[in-house]
């Protein structure tokens, strides 16, 4: 009888062991999970990691998640202090680009930000990225040189141009990723170049939309919303009609505070398309 009660014993005890080591594993999560690893690199005895969902930087708009792993501990290290400085190396010129701070996500060790690159690199020009952190209080600097190149489908996600005001801006479409036959949303971000290393956020403008397919008679869709500016994102977000698949041309207009144009042009009869504009297919 004594060994029937041990040996039930045992049973119960394995049981709630191999339970709760199986409730250990599920909760470990990898919080990069779907993401891609688009570069690391190792300084100062860390491992410094940069994910993202698409597979490269590409001009345009980066959103950009950063870890950072302590090499002797082989963890990731919490609530990190990180900064970050981008900076394009022309054969006659250096600039940086617009950026984010980067802020601290529901997952400890990770940090988020976003980078939106004007132009690509070539075998002459190239981009770095500054990266200085703190870890229990201690200060940390590290530079990489960064592939950064035109987008995969060849279409147009970013304008950088000279308004009619005399000021340099940069319009970057961050929304569609995945463009749909359907009324989808439809954001963009818009920054001004004060100086080659400062592009603060450009706030209460206006940006007209007129979706066009050149293949198909240069015909629009309805439902369209034009771009007004979200204090809460720092975007200008509205509403894009796609009616059918293929390749569309959305003519922009952008408008200042006083509803006057600083640059792009109606669709007419006359003109088929705007000076100003992004592109989609799919």
């Amino acid at each position: 009888m004594k060994t029937i009660k041990l040996i039930f014993t045992v049973i119960i005890l394995s049981t709630i062991f191999v339970s709760c080591s199986s409730d250990d594993d599920e909760m470990i999560v990898n919080p990069m999970e779907g993401f891609n690893l688009v570069t690391s690199f190792d300084a100062n005895n860390h491992s410094i990691e940069l994910y993202s969902k698409k597979n490269d930087f590409s001009i345009g708009y980066n959103e950009v998640y950063i870890r950072i792993k302590d090499m002797a501990t082989k963890s990731y290290v919490s609530q990190s202090e990180i900064s970050w400085m981008p900076m394009m190396h022309m054969t006659q010129m250096e600039h940086s680009c617009p950026k984010s701070t980067l802020t601290v996500t529901e997952d400890k060790t990770v940090s988020k930000g976003f980078l939106v690159f004007q132009m690509p690199g070539n075998a002459d020009e190239y981009w770095d990225l500054t990266i200085t952190y703190k870890i229990n209080g201690e200060e940390f600097t590290t530079k990489k040189t960064i592939d950064v190149i035109s987008p995969t489908d060849g279409k147009q996600k970013v304008n950088t141009f000279m308004g009619s005001d005399g000021t340099r801006y940069i319009l970057t479409m961050t929304g569609p990723v995945d463009p749909k036959v359907a009324v989808n949303d439809f954001s963009a971000m818009l920054f001004k170049m004060e100086n080659m290393m400062t592009f603060p956020v450009v706030e209460n403008y206006k940006i007209t939309v007129d979706p066009r397919m050149p293949s198909m008679g240069n015909h629009s869709s309805p439902n369209n919303e034009d771009l007004s500016y979200d204090g809460t994102s720092k975007m200008y977000n509205g509403k894009l009609s796609l009616t059918m698949t293929g390749y569309w041309k959305i003519n922009l207009k952008l408008l200042n505070e006083s509803q006057e144009v600083l640059k792009g042009e109606d669709v007419t009869t006359d003109n088929l398309e705007s000076s100003l504009f992004f592109e989609i297919e799919f």
